[in-house]
């Protein structure tokens, strides 16, 4: 049974962040004392770890529903669908709906939900939750919707990755930075051909990486409001995703019965663009190859980490010939793979 990607859509948010707006912030380490460089140094430093020059944050009015919603219209029109035939509506995140100006997440009713209403789906049979597994959420919930149409107990589904880190950074924590806003979509059906999902592998380490991503306070000490913030060990999750995401990527292939030579672009989470670079390296190293120069498609340069939305907003700029010369056609292998906080991984490997 050939579970297939049927259409894809993606929202892009207008507003657009240089790093050049960061240089008059005022950055802290962890423990409160200020950095020894000054902010240019600093930035440049920053882009030339991270290969992010821009990112993209949503307009004061908008919420990660809504921005979610944006991409299922576009989605469900790509695939050509009824909206009413959809069995499932999962949507992956992980701070729910930040309101401008707000100090608290809004997760009820659930962003799927509200996407669902948003959409004014009328049949009740189709099931709308969330997905929190961390960056990887948007991949993994492709993986259950593969498991439910293959049980038979659906035969479409609408995944969405949704985020709008914009409202959950600590302006005065470099990593900052790194984080933007932006939703993809895809709707996932059962179609006979040769197409569709041919593998995939998950995982979960938690014995002494779980809390490598956390919600922690501002660095500047000097702040006496009770908010939270995305924050991180990046040393770690560096050294984490370079030891366990090109494995699980080869057990995932080995596990398809392909050759790596059959390959054609890995999606891979847009976190860090040295580290992404590593990572395939890594993973072509396992069999003794070198990866071609067009295999890693990559957004991060313009939009920068946008966590569950990265994958399918990259996937969906490539099939719309959207990404320079990056193209995919009918038979053509690719991998998605994502790794992020819990500290999850998975992998799929997928044939157009």
């Amino acid at each position: 049974m050939g579970v297939i990607i049927k259409g894809t859509g993606s929202y892009i948010p207008e507003g657009i962040a240089r790093n050049d707006a960061f240089e008059n912030h005022r950055f802290f380490n962890e423990d409160g004392t200020r950095f020894d460089y000054e902010n240019h140094v600093i930035i440049e430093k920053f882009k030339a770890i991270t290969g992010i020059a821009e990112r993209r944050y949503i307009k004061d009015s908008l919420t990660t529903s809504d921005i979610a919603s944006f991409a299922a219209i576009k989605a469900i029109e790509d695939a050509g669908i009824d909206k009413e035939e959809l069995d499932y509506i999962i949507v992956a995140h992980n701070y729910g709906d930040v309101k401008h100006d707000s100090v608290q997440s809004d997760t009820v009713p659930s962003i799927a939900s509200r996407v669902k209403h948003n959409l004014k789906i009328k049949n009740s049979a189709c099931v709308a939750y969330d997905m929190l597994f961390g960056c990887p959420g948007w991949v993994e919930s492709v993986i259950q919707a593969n498991a439910y149409i293959k049980s038979g107990i659906a035969k479409k589904c609408l995944i969405i990755g949704a985020e709008a880190l914009s409202r959950v950074v600590d302006q005065h924590d470099r990593d900052s930075m790194i984080y933007s806003d932006g939703a993809g979509a895809a709707v996932v059906v059962h179609e006979d051909g040769g197409s569709g999902i041919l593998s995939h592998k998950s995982a979960t380490f938690t014995y002494d990486e779980a809390h490598f991503i956390y919600f922690g306070e501002s660095n500047n000490q000097e702040l006496t409001d009770a908010r939270r913030y995305i924050k991180m060990y990046g040393r770690k999750i560096y050294e984490f995703a370079l030891n366990n995401v090109p494995s699980a990527m080869k057990d995932c292939l080995d596990d398809a019965g392909i050759d790596i030579k059959e390959l054609k672009k890995i999606f891979i989470h847009q976190a860090n663009e040295k580290m992404d670079d590593a990572i395939v390296k890594r993973f072509y190293k396992m069999y003794g190859a070198t990866p071609p120069a067009d295999v890693m498609p990559m957004t991060i340069d313009k939009l920068g980490n946008s966590s569950v939305a990265t994958v399918p907003t990259l996937y969906d700029l490539v099939r719309r010939k959207e990404l320079g010369t990056h193209r995919v056609s009918k038979g053509d292998i690719v991998i998605f793979a994502s790794v992020g906080a819990g500290m999850n991984i998975n992998a799929i490997v997928y044939r157009v």
